[in-house]
């Protein structure tokens, strides 16, 4: 493996980010564990804005890693017998779809974040900036299909097909880079963007995902009682 750029950004870094991302989401919780929580804002602002750029974002951000997930590192698409080319239009659609969802409400969110005085005075730095950065990386991410979509439709699907093959040579912990020296740069803007945001997971209110109170979709409600004084 010769040594480049290229080699160092996607042979070397994806570990860089990925130990950081495990090691440093151990030790703050081991050290910081009254800072590990979401910040949630919510009481700051209108409970009916909340809910539209909250679960936008929500939905559509983990719509997008599903996604992500189950067609860079699983062949469920090919086990339903889907070809590359009806791979990469479900790909396409699905990322889209999911992608403005996720920008509507991400922009809902910073702005909210941003321009409330509540908010904004109850925000660290690092809210900002991780938000921010998420945007840019689905920003990317989106241009992308300007790039995917057209090749579905002729049919050229060989660099989803060579960026499947380097994103499980990742997960192998075989580094190929050489893979994918010659695709389109906006393809390798996009993966550095989302390794980074890995790298800046346990610095950031990212943590909370690993503490997602799933028990709060089947616990009973909580009744609460306003306390009694007796009058003499």
């Amino acid at each position: 493996m010769n040594w480049s750029w290229n080699t160092f950004f996607f042979g070397v870094y994806p570990f860089i980010a990925g130990t950081i991302f495990l090691l440093g989401s151990v030790i703050r919780y081991e050290r910081e564990q009254y800072g590990w929580s979401s910040y949630s804002s919510q009481l700051l602002a209108s409970k009916h804005y909340m809910m539209w750029a909250s679960n936008l974002w929500h939905v559509g951000i983990l719509t997008l890693f599903l996604g992500h997930f189950t067609g860079f590192l699983t062949n469920i698409l090919e086990w339903l017998g889907a070809n590359p080319v009806e791979h990469q239009w479900i790909a396409a659609s699905a990322g889209i779809t999911a992608g403005v969802v996720a920008m509507i409400g991400g922009v809902m969110l910073l702005l909210r974040r941003v321009l409330d005085p509540k908010v904004r005075y109850a925000s660290r730095s690092m809210d900002i900036f991780i938000l921010v950065w998420l945007l840019i990386t689905l920003t990317f991410g989106l241009i992308t299909q300007f790039v995917s979509v057209p090749d579905a439709i002729s049919g050229h699907v060989q660099d989803m097909e060579i960026l499947i093959r380097y994103v499980r040579s990742i997960a192998l912990f075989q580094p190929d880079p050489q893979l994918i020296v010659n695709i389109p740069m906006i393809y390798k803007i996009h993966m550095l963007c989302g390794m980074t945001v890995f790298l800046l997971f346990p610095f950031s209110r990212l943590v909370h995902i690993w503490t997602v109170p799933f028990n709060y979709l089947i616990r009973p409600y909580q009744l609460v009682r306003a306390k009694m004084r007796s009058v003499i």
